[in-house]
């Protein structure tokens, strides 16, 4: 195969559109931190739902098409933890969801990479699958922000904050700790 044969090759491997999708997530999660920073609301919550829609499309895509790539399987987790974590981090800040819930969703985050790098420096290349809870403390994580996002237009439901957020809070830390009885079996393990 000619040399720019194989690049174009490659290239086309790696920029399939579940990546294309996760890039574009990663991209749109800046421009809604710089629209949350200007209190342009209406913006953030565009990019915000546009964040979350690649977040779902890129998986059943990549599932779909039978397009799931080494490169994919390392953005997706990054993309995910920027999306969330900048939106706690700029969502409490701007005082629209307090702070202790912000400490809990990224804490349980910081867990979960400590452990997979303890997991890698001492086992080696472990594969931790998400769970169903963490799947759906996920899409409860990213369902307040989007909330809080679209009462900031409508104004209709902060009579449901102080429960979304308890319920956030909730699976979050369930899901943390499922996560940190996985991570000391597959430590303990003999594998």
């Amino acid at each position: 195969m000619l040399p720019h044969k194989l690049i174009e090759a490659k290239f086309s491997f790696i920029m399939n559109i579940p990546n294309l999708l996760t890039i574009i997530r990663i991209i749109l999660t800046p421009l809604f931190v710089i629209f949350m920073i200007q209190e342009k609301y209406l913006g953030a919550l565009l990019a915000f739902t546009c964040a979350g829609i690649t977040d779902a499309l890129d998986g059943v895509i990549a599932r779909w098409l039978k397009q799931k790539t080494r490169i994919g399987a390392v953005l997706d987790p990054i993309a995910d933890k920027a999306l969330l974590s900048s939106s706690y981090v700029v969502t409490a800040v701007t005082g629209m969801i307090p702070p202790w819930l912000s400490v809990i969703v990224i804490s349980r985050d910081i867990m979960i990479l400590l452990g997979v790098l303890l997991l890698f420096l001492f086992k080696g290349g472990v594969e931790i699958r998400p769970t169903i809870l963490g799947k759906f403390t996920t899409l409860v994580q990213l369902g307040t922000i989007f909330l809080m996002l679209v009462d900031s237009q409508l104004s209709f439901l902060r009579a449901f904050f102080p429960w979304m957020f308890y319920l956030c809070a909730a699976v979050t830390i369930a899901s943390g700790l499922q996560y940190l009885v996985v991570g000391i079996g597959l430590f303990n393990s003999n594998e």
